[in-house]
């Protein structure tokens, strides 16, 4: 009827005050206030802080904002837990640790989250200009129980006189998803962002904690498109076969008992950083090798040198005495080896010169050379003389 009074000639008296109806609720919507909440129903977690977004909106000059909030339960009245007027906060003294509000913004924190704050949460705001503008929004709020709520209960009821206590139940706890995270078995993780190399296959798996067990979706994007690419806790991803060289990907999780659903995003860049840490690897390695290479040839020479030594002696003393002086032999004593005998056990060095004149010789037994050589060449004999006492025999008279 509205409507076809409106399309009346405007000569007409209906025609005429519907019209002015008509821009009386224009000018209200474009003037007026509007309070928004982004969900009328809100889910927390005991223990945990809560926050409740409020935006509201005017068109109008404003010389005072007064924001309520109210708190109430089926069947009982609107409990009032704190308000501003402007930036002024005036809290129920009961409830002034428990509620936070920042004015002009309306939003609400609660904190802590208790099974007793469930219920519907009323946000009034109230604009005082050219007139009063008022509007209100509800928004529910419940409590999620968590993994650590899982035990045995009982109803305990008292009176001044007596009390009773109910049977002692295990209720079936559903929880989650709470923790949602993403792990890899390959790759370097930082934040969220993974690194793989050229060439390999990762595999990533999705996990939180949840009952009954979540349901997990896989989401990829590309040039700004979504879409699901598995369902499942596992996602492999090889990565020769994606043609970008960093994807972001979603893992959402979803519990289809407690309609409680999370999600978590991570980036995968695809580089060959790994083979060239190994290949810097493998040049920081080469100067150690090199340095146990020259000790273990330094050592192993030492030892050859040793052995050398211990099992050629006599070539080792020919060296060493070709190289005296000849000078140095004609100046040393001749001894007859009997003017005591106890001091001539020992090692010995008979030396013999081409020039037999130049040195005189005892006259003794035959020597045998242990090496013969012509020419302007040493003649050497060495001789162990050891300790040998013979059976002492009788003087014969002369």
């Amino acid at each position: 009827m509205g409507q076809d009074a409106f399309m009346e000639p405007l000569s007409s008296t209906s025609g005429i005050f519907q019209w002015k109806i008509y821009l009386l609720l224009l000018a209200v919507d474009c003037s007026g206030l509007k309070v928004m909440v982004p969900s009328q129903t809100v889910h927390g977690i005991r223990g945990q802080a809560l926050y409740l977004p409020v935006h509201y909106g005017f068109h109008t000059p404003a010389s005072d904002i007064q924001i309520i909030w109210l708190f109430e339960r089926p069947h009982t009245m609107p409990k009032y837990l704190l308000g501003s007027v402007n930036e002024s906060v005036v809290p129920d003294l009961e409830y002034q640790h428990k509620f936070t509000m920042m004015p002009p913004n309306a939003s609400l924190l609660i904190n802590p989250l208790q099974f007793t704050d469930e219920g519907n949460y009323i946000v009034k705001v109230n604009i005082q200009g050219n007139g009063t503008l008022s509007s209100s929004q509800k928004i529910q709020v419940t409590v999620d129980v968590t993994k650590e709520d899982i035990g045995n209960y009982s109803c305990l009821v008292k009176n001044p006189v007596s009390e009773m206590e109910s049977n002692i139940i295990m209720p079936t706890i559903y929880y989650g998803p709470y923790g949602l995270q993403v792990n890899s078995d390959k790759g370097l993780k930082v934040g969220e962002v993974f690194t793989v190399d050229l060439g390999e296959a990762i595999l990533f798996d999705c996990s939180a904690d949840s009952y009954p067990p979540n349901t997990y979706s896989w989401i990829r994007r590309t040039d700004n498109t979504t879409y699901v690419i598995k369902h499942g806790p596992h996602l492999e991803v090889a990565s020769e076969k994606v043609a970008q060289k960093t994807t972001d990907y979603v893992c959402c999780a979803y519990n289809n008992i407690t309609g409680r659903r999370d999600e978590t995003h991570f980036t995968v860049i695809i580089t060959s950083t790994g083979l060239e840490k190994l290949a810097q690897k493998g040049k920081s390695l080469s100067p150690l090798a090199s340095i146990t290479g020259i000790s273990l040839f330094l050592i192993i020479s030492m030892c050859l040198l040793f052995l050398w030594k211990k099992y050629q002696p006599y070539k080792a003393m020919k060296q060493k005495l070709e190289g005296r002086p000849e000078t140095e032999y004609r100046r040393a004593q001749t001894f007859s080896g009997h003017e005591d005998a106890l001091d001539d056990f020992g090692i010995y060095e008979f030396v013999a010169f081409p020039d037999a004149s130049a040195v005189p010789r005892m006259p003794s037994r035959s020597i045998p050379a242990s090496d013969g050589v012509s020419g302007q060449d040493l003649h050497s004999t060495i001789y162990e003389v050891i300790q040998h006492i013979p059976a002492q025999q009788q003087a014969h008279p002369e």
